[in-house]
């Protein structure tokens, strides 16, 4: 299957950003992807850097006029495609969510993070509540879709609840990059430490893995800090974790990949991990810790 990843960088403009994705979008569809994955909320800048009620503004509900505009350009180009959105909820109640287009332009499912983190310049947890649907495969005409959002993608525990319902692959939407004070020694190892633990999903679970990250620098809004550098780097990992394509870090890119689905059985027969799993040993991992 020919898979399509757009790395962009994003601007203050909504509509700019949406109708920049509308070209990427055509890009590799013509390209013949038939599944495309975008990066953690597309449609604005990353506004988590500050915390500030304002941005809330930016949340829509689902269905929305995103979710048309999205569905709308599935439906043109005949793809399944994977978005990421800032939920409304109801007033105060937002999640980030990730809505999965089927080819005719329907939705064919949502994922709500699970993980919210709060860290210097990325403070979701002003914003977003912890998802409520679980760790469930999408269905698509092109597979089980194993979808989730970027701080998910350092838990292995998502990774494998979603390869135990029988996705296909392992898709994560991200927004990711530097903090600015740190030495590039230490960038790059979290660059490679982030790279590592998708790679030992696809492993651990015999599954292709697909990341979409951000790129370019965004200010921060306070000027408390330099503002963030995302990474790029957007990736395919096939079910052995070896690396089907890499992009740069430090510019845009449209990428068609093709990905081999029928391989995963064959890697999960040679390493049957599901197979040796000692489920019957497994209990303490409902725990947050064991003394």
């Amino acid at each position: 299957m020919l898979v399509g990843i757009i790395q962009q960088s994003c601007v203050a403009d909504v509509e700019a950003n949406k109708q920049k994705l509308a070209r990427n979008i055509a890009d590799v569809a013509r390209k013949g992807a038939k599944l495309v994955i975008l990066q953690e909320l597309h449609n604005s800048l990353y506004f988590c850097q500050v915390e500030d009620v304002d941005n809330c503004n930016l949340a829509e509900s689902i269905p929305g006029p995103s979710t048309e505009f999205y569905g709308q350009l599935a439906r043109q180009y005949g793809i399944v495609l994977v978005t990421s959105l800032f939920e409304r909820r109801t007033p105060g109640l937002y999640h980030n969510t990730a809505v999965v287009f089927e080819a005719d332009g329907s939705i064919a499912g949502k994922y709500r993070k699970m993980h919210i983190p709060d860290d210097p310049a990325y403070y979701e947890k002003f914003y977003f509540t912890p998802g409520d649907l679980g760790f469930h495969p999408i269905a698509t005409s092109v597979g089980l879709l194993g979808v989730q959002v970027c701080w998910d993608q350092w838990y292995p525990e998502g990774a494998r609840l979603m390869a135990l319902q029988g996705a296909e692959l392992l898709i994560y939407p991200t927004a990711i990059g530097y903090e600015s004070s740190d030495t590039p020694e230490e960038q790059e190892r979290q660059r490679e430490a982030w790279t590592t633990i998708q790679r030992g999903h696809a492993v651990a679970n015999g599954l292709p893995v697909i990341a979409v990250n951000r790129v370019g620098h965004e200010p921060d809004p306070s000027g408390q800090t330099n503002g963030i550098q995302f990474w790029g780097s957007s990736f395919v990992a096939g079910p052995q974790g070896e690396m089907l394509y890499r992009a740069p870090k430090d510019e845009e890119v449209n990428a068609v990949i093709d990905i081999d689905l029928h391989r995963s059985e064959q890697v999960r027969r040679w390493w049957p991990f599901l197979r040796d799993r000692r489920i019957d040993e497994f209990q303490g991992l409902s725990q947050r810790f064991i003394d």
